[in-house]
């Protein structure tokens, strides 16, 4: 933990600001380079070009799926579960929707003394399973959850029985969230282990999105890799690992977004 921030919500930040700097035809945020050098140098050296562009590719890929859910929808209310420091609302400046960001209260004050409570947000302190987060919620618009980085870190009944929850508070919403395959948890463990915090082990994954849709009552609307497009645009200036790694990921599921109406 650095000045107070448990040093894991310091990836994606870091993440962010490499792309902003290095590969800004991908995907540019310009709130997160005030962070810059309050990343960790543990995380620094420990970040391999791949897993940095692994982290990016959520934010990217998510953020066209909001931008298409306000498209379709008019006014919208788009809420982020497990926010951490995530910036969407600053990227997503322009769209007609107000953001709803919650996550631990700890991290809830972490992220008011860091970014502040913008206009186009409501901050919520609490737990992502007791579902009173969503009373602040309002009925009279459209809702897409997006949930990122979180779901890994449980078991899958416990996913199950949220998303069971968040169809019965919000019928005909969207949940948007990303997961790795099986066979990819124990690459990410490996990762998260060679940062430091070696208590942040992964249990979650999803091989087959359509039998995962099925299995939670929800209609898969959508499950895409990572680095489809990431792929088409770096190709020439990531490394051949990073190029190689992406087309595996992408090719054998090991990093996926999936959307599902509930």
């Amino acid at each position: 933990m650095t000045d107070g921030v448990p040093d894991t919500l310091y990836i994606p930040l870091e993440a962010k600001i490499y792309s902003t700097e290095v590969f800004p035809e991908y995907f540019v945020d310009m709130a997160s380079l005030k962070f810059k050098y309050d990343i960790p140098q543990s995380i620094i050296d420990d970040s391999s070009e791949y897993t940095t562009l692994a982290s990016v590719a959520r934010y990217y890929n998510t953020d066209r799926m909001e931008r298409d859910f306000v498209r379709r929808n008019g006014k919208s209310s788009i809420v982020h579960l497990g926010v951490g420091l995530e910036t969407a609302n600053f990227r997503l400046s322009s769209l007609n929707t107000h953001f709803y960001s919650m996550d631990l209260p700890e991290i809830i004050e972490l992220r008011r003394r860091m970014l502040q409570e913008q206009k186009n947000e409501t901050l919520i302190p609490g737990d992502l399973f007791d579902m009173k987060w969503a009373e602040s919620i309002p009925d009279d618009y459209p809702v897409m959850i997006v949930v990122l980085g979180v779901f890994q870190y449980f078991r899958e009944e416990k996913i199950l029985e949220a998303i069971g929850k968040m169809k019965k508070r919000f019928p005909g919403a969207e949940l948007v969230f990303d997961a790795t395959n099986t066979k990819g948890l124990n690459y990410t463990n490996r990762y998260v282990r060679k940062t430091g915090n070696q208590s942040a082990a992964i249990y979650f994954g999803v091989d087959d999105a359509k039998d995962f849709a099925d299995r939670s009552r929800t209609e898969l609307l959508e499950c895409i890799p990572f680095f489809t497009d990431a792929r088409k645009k770096l190709w020439r200036k990531a490394h051949l690992i990073t190029r190689i790694s992406m087309a595996w990921a992408d090719r054998f599921g090991s990093a996926k977004i999936l959307r599902l109406k509930l």
